[in-house]
């Protein structure tokens, strides 16, 4: 950690725990002035008291308040270099059974919500004229299939294309997009893993490394694709997985049946 994002502006989403928290703390850590977005007023709250940063209160599946989030940034900044497409959340049911309207919630908010974060941060970023960096967090489950986890593992295959082609589009303006697709990392969001007996265990098993992530080691290299030694790197996904992509997901209707 130094300055390697001194004089940068970043927007994150789902910025109040978890992995967009550690993205937030490590961006701070590393010089940046960021704007952190979440629908959870007392987190922000809690993290514009500990770290000094800007928030914005914004449901990233609704257009405006992206808009309005993004606008905020250069309003608070000036400028916006860095955007972070985090916020996201699951969701487990067997196919058969899953309900429409889960399906949809889940889609809109880990694939709409990133598109918006795209869309509006990009056009921020363009407007600061120096180029950027856009990061969308994806998953293990873009690319490792799961039972009961269709609606997730759709939304997060979705996002890695979607890197792709804002890659494509917003090059011309300097802007480089990337994703990083994590395994299993230790946070609220996957605590009812880590409750429930045996799937820790089979996650672990099933890494090259024997043991599960933290949301650090996410933001090590989210830190790493917003700075400058990462010039020539876009259009890309990243695994922070631990190897596990290698091996098999855990079965999750035999480990999580009541």
């Amino acid at each position: 950690m130094g300055n390697a994002l001194q004089g940068r502006a970043a927007l994150v989403t789902g910025a109040a725990s978890g992995i967009g928290l550690a993205i937030v703390e490590r961006f701070v850590a590393d010089g940046a002035s960021v704007l952190a977005v979440d629908v959870d007023r007392d987190g922000l709250a809690r993290l514009a008291d500990r770290l000094g940063v800007a928030t914005a209160l914004a449901d990233v599946t609704d257009e405006e308040q992206q808009a309005a989030a993004a606008a905020a940034a250069l309003q608070a900044f000036g400028r916006l270099d860095i955007a972070v497409a985090n916020a996201g959340a699951g969701y487990f049911s067997p196919l058969l059974d899953h309900p429409v309207e889960d399906w949809r919630r889940i889609l809109d908010l880990c694939a709409t919500g990133v598109f918006l974060t795209v869309k509006h941060a990009g056009r921020a970023i363009v407007d600061t004229g120096d180029g950027g960096s856009i990061i969308a967090i994806a998953s293990l489950n873009a690319v490792q299939p799961s039972r009961g986890m269709a609606a997730y593992c759709a939304a997060k295959a979705a996002v890695t294309m979607l890197v792709e082609v804002a890659a494509m589009e917003l090059g011309p303006h300097g802007i480089r997009v990337n994703a990083i697709a994590p395994g299993l990392v230790c946070t609220n969001a996957t605590s009812g893993f880590f409750a429930a007996p045996g799937v820790v265990e089979e996650f672990v098993e099933n890494t090259t490394v024997g043991r599960f992530a933290e949301p650090s080691e996410i933001a090590a290299l989210a830190a790493f694709l917003a700075g400058p030694e990462s010039s020539f790197v876009s259009a890309s996904t990243y695994a922070v997985d631990g190897g596990a992509r290698t091996g098999r997901y855990p079965n999750l209707f035999r480990l999580l049946a009541p």
